[in-house]
């Protein structure tokens, strides 16, 4: 049987501009500058520094698609350079060039890039006598260091990786006896196997006194007990004082778990944050400014306008002329909405955190969290006018310089729940007197998460044990026995 029917499909789709206009918002301030290199870069119409020969929207309304004949004058084909603008890379090779500068110019200073982890346990292993034999099998283990410093291979899967891909035919007792100098190598740890070797390695690296021995002996016989913190265990197996095994304890915890992460000369890129707002208190009043870098001064290039406008006023044109000045009106009208992007991300930036900085005055004026608001994004979405999206972009990527901290904005936001006189608060409030309490309380005597939650009730607070734990994990706070001090 043949069935007929009718279905109704609402459906919305992006324009690319639209999209582009999504990727623009969401780009942090130094994102951004990079992207503005590239469309720079790409489209020669497009220019930087402010207009002050002509007006920025002179031709903005001009329609290039009507061409009249008739006109008198007349353009030659030797007036506009075919090759430069239908070339396939916009950018001249000369413009790339490291001596591309004029007098005026600054250049760079460049600068020696340090070298890396890896890179300088092989020049330790230099300092070794070591066969051609053992430095190749020495300089394989280097290579199969991670950046935290572990090797995490096992020794027979090593040979047999050696074998296979290096053609190195060697024992495990070859391997295990370049472990060892491995081992010798700076940073203290590094090369070990597990965190337990890790310690071990460090702590036989110390100066040997009282204490660094029975940390050694702890690390090595009673791992299992350390970890957990059974210091009553420790205490009667050793039978030492509190202050002893205090000492002791407190050896293991001056190493480092991670000594290649720790290491200052690896080649990893630590980016620093750059605040893309800031808040100011100026006469008790809060006072928002965009970062000036995300402001930049564009306009479209004069010399590409006038020669669109030549084309226009001549009669005559030939087909190479007409491919380039289609070429120049894709590049004209590129640049136009590259411009004006640029002034709508602004304007989005502006307007969604300057409605987020009035729904948590509060916090701003005096910087107590537990000032914060719930909030989510679709209370400032329908502040603004804007999509959830679109704020949730804002809000993921950006940064806030405040007079207490360059802060994340996404940190702002917050569900909300009901206090025991039925008032909303947010659950970073809750969060914030978490920590507080867990702070306060008796190192020697952690508390465990169903006296957490009893403490909560008490200040007004009726959460679940199960929302403490979840609370306490998003803090990156141990359970109680972890918390213990001896």
């Amino acid at each position: 049987m043949l069935k007929q029917f009718l279905n109704l499909k609402l459906s919305q789709k992006l324009s690319p501009q639209q999209i582009q206009l999504m990727k623009l918002i969401q780009l942090p301030t130094q994102a951004f500058e990079q992207r503005l290199l590239e469309e720079m870069n790409e489209n020669p119409a497009l220019e930087a520094g402010k207009e002050d020969e002509y007006e920025a929207d002179e031709f903005a309304n001009e329609e290039y698609d009507d061409y009249d004949d008739a006109e008198s004058d007349r353009i030659e084909a030797d007036d506009i350079n075919i090759d430069e603008y239908l070339s396939d890379d916009d950018t001249p090779d000369y413009k790339t060039q490291v001596n591309n500068y004029g007098e005026d110019e600054e250049r760079e200073t460049p600068f020696a890039s340090p070298i890396s982890f890896h890179q300088d346990l092989i020049n330790q292993l230099n300092t070794f006598i070591l066969n051609d034999e053992e430095r190749e099998i020495a300089e394989f283990l280097v290579g199969s260091i991670d950046d935290m410093g572990y090797i995490r291979r096992s020794v027979p899967d090593m040979v047999d990786d050696m074998a296979f891909t290096q053609g190195i035919y060697t024992d495990e007792k070859m391997v295990e006896r370049m472990l060892h100098v491995i081992h010798e190598l700076e940073p203290s740890g590094v090369g070990a196997r597990d965190l337990q070797e890790c310690l071990l390695l460090q702590l036989k690296h110390k100066t040997p006194t009282e204490y660094v021995d029975l940390a050694i002996d702890i690390i090595e016989n009673q791992f299992d007990a350390f970890t957990k913190k059974h210091y009553d265990k420790l205490l009667q197996k050793y039978s030492v004082s509190n202050e002893q095994l205090k000492k002791a304890i407190h050896e293991i915890e001056r190493l480092n778990p991670k000594p290649g992460g720790s290491y200052t000369g690896n080649n990893k890129v630590t980016e620093n944050v750059v605040p893309d707002f800031a808040i100011r208190i100026v006469d008790g009043e809060l006072e928002l400014t965009l970062n000036g870098r995300n402001a930049p001064s564009l306009h479209v290039s004069k010399d590409y306008q006038e020669m669109m406008q030549t084309y226009k006023d001549s009669r005559d044109k030939s087909s190479a002329q007409k491919d380039a000045v289609q070429f120049i009106k894709q590049k004209l009208d590129s640049a136009k909405w590259f411009i004006d992007a640029i002034r709508q991300r602004q304007e989005t930036l502006f307007v969604t955190m300057n409605a987020i900085m009035h729904y948590q005055e509060e916090f701003f004026l005096d910087g107590d969290e537990t000032k914060l608001k719930p909030m989510i994004l679709k209370d400032i979405a329908d502040m603004v006018g804007l999509d959830i999206s679109t704020i949730s972009r804002v809000a993921n990527s950006k940064y806030v310089e405040t007079p207490y901290g360059t802060k994340l904005i996404k940190e702002f936001f917050s569900e909300a729940m009901k206090n025991d006189q039925g008032e909303d608060v947010s659950t970073l409030e809750i969060k914030k007197i978490l920590k507080n309490t867990i702070e306060e309380e008796d190192k020697h005597k952690p508390l465990p998460d169903d006296q957490l939650a009893e403490i909560l009730k008490e200040k007004g607070y009726p959460i679940a044990r199960r929302t403490i734990a979840k609370y306490r994990e998003q803090l990156d706070i141990p359970v109680a026995r972890m918390r213990k001090k001896i």
